[in-house]
């Protein structure tokens, strides 16, 4: 029930990479045979995400993260068109790798405006409009929220900074592969995918640039990636991206179809529970992903009660810290630190059957009395 923190590779997706970690093993930059075997694959694995994407006009700059690919969206643009200004805008709920390039940044001598989000985790494309100034240089709203499933309105968010002339990227790492990602349609400038959260191999990302769109690159040396991206590539993963893709294209519009009843069976038989909560919006969401906060217990500890019955989950609460703060996604859609701290996020895959569902829908009430029979707040439920 982690699909959304990493899914397994697909055995296609296994068959496609065996190759080229021991027979075509070439460097791409070699223009001998063995290099130039390799530089094929990557070429063929990049029109493949190209064609996942509709990216017509731009260039798919392979990564070795969505986290570095975040990184070079945002840092890269901004270092590059600070003559233009030097303001950004990012939503409250983005992934770390995007607030805090944002941070970074700031330090560089940035202005940053976080734009608030409704109670369903949804960003108003007129607050973006509102936000824009002269001195704006990118604007980064994510696809889809990671810990609650929520799908932002990109296209309507993007026509917005077209309109201004404003750089527009979006973080859709947890989409690609779910739901229908065209960045023509969306208006994207830049757009960030992750190999891993679609079956894919972990160590692998992309971001997709327009052209046009001016970029320092983060990595100096060999000039790899269209001089964005120096370093050799790794072109067994990048091979296994190509294939996750192509399998995305045939198959994600049935598959997108089985997860939702998984999906709305699984929030319906956990609502059923008392003072549980769904977060996020209803129905503009993941196909995949459902999340919830239990009142009067804690989030760790439903996770712990959940991995002894064999199920694997994942809470909000203290996501990416080892601090006690909550998750910054939750207190951002109004929920308090106490209740954020009771949150419960369960995704499903490609494997995820209606017996899985079932059985947590088995185990999951009686995880929740335990807890909240042993709660210090048992006396107000």
């Amino acid at each position: 029930m982690d699909y959304a923190a990493t899914t397994p590779i697909d055995p296609r997706v296994q068959r496609a990479m065996r190759p080229y970690h021991s027979r075509k093993f070439g460097n791409t930059m070699s223009l001998h045979s063995f290099g130039q075997e390799a530089k094929r694959a990557v070429e063929q694995s990049r029109e493949k995400l190209a064609g996942l994407l509709n990216a017509r006009s731009g260039k798919i700059v392979f990564t070795g993260s969505a986290t570095e690919a975040n990184n070079q969206a945002l840092k890269g643009t901004c270092l590059a068109n600070r003559d233009k200004g030097k303001h950004i805008i990012v939503s409250s709920i983005e992934h770390h790798s995007v607030l805090d390039s944002a941070r970074w940044l700031q330090r560089q001598g940035f202005e940053i405006t976080y734009l608030p989000v409704d109670h369903d985790g949804l960003v108003d494309p007129s607050t973006v409009a509102d936000a824009i100034r002269k001195d704006t240089v990118l604007v980064s709203i994510m696809h889809a929220n990671n810990e609650m499933g929520t799908v932002e309105p990109i296209e309507g968010i993007g026509k917005v900074c077209r309109e201004e002339g404003v750089y527009f990227h979006t973080d859709a790492a947890q989409s690609l592969g779910k739901i229908p990602v065209d960045v023509e349609e969306m208006n994207v400038d830049l757009l960030t995918a992750s190999a891993h959260k679609m079956y894919g191999p972990k160590g692998v990302g992309a971001l997709f640039v327009r052209d046009g769109v001016r970029m320092e690159p983060l990595l100096h040396g060999g000039g790899h990636e269209f001089g964005l991206r120096s370093s050799t590539l790794n072109v067994p993963g990048i091979a296994g991206f190509g294939a996750a893709a192509d399998v995305a294209k045939r198959e994600m519009e049935a598959e997108s179809e089985r997860l939702i009843k998984l999906r709305d069976r699984l929030a319906e038989g956990t609502l059923g529970i008392c003072q549980s909560h769904l977060t996020g919006h209803s129905t503009r969401r993941l196909p995949n992903l459902a999340s919830f906060w239990f009142a009067f217990i804690e989030g760790e500890s439903l996770v712990a009660q959940l991995d002894m019955r064999g199920v694997a989950a994942s809470t909000g609460s203290a996501c990416s810290s080892e601090s006690l703060e909550p998750s910054h996604v939750l207190t951002a859609i109004g929920l308090k630190h106490e209740e954020a701290h009771g949150s419960l996020r369960l995704s499903l895959g490609s494997w995820s059957t209606r017996q899985e569902v079932d059985y947590v829908l088995k185990v999951l009430p009686k995880a929740v009395d335990r807890l909240r029979a042993i709660s210090p707040f048992k006396g107000e439920w």
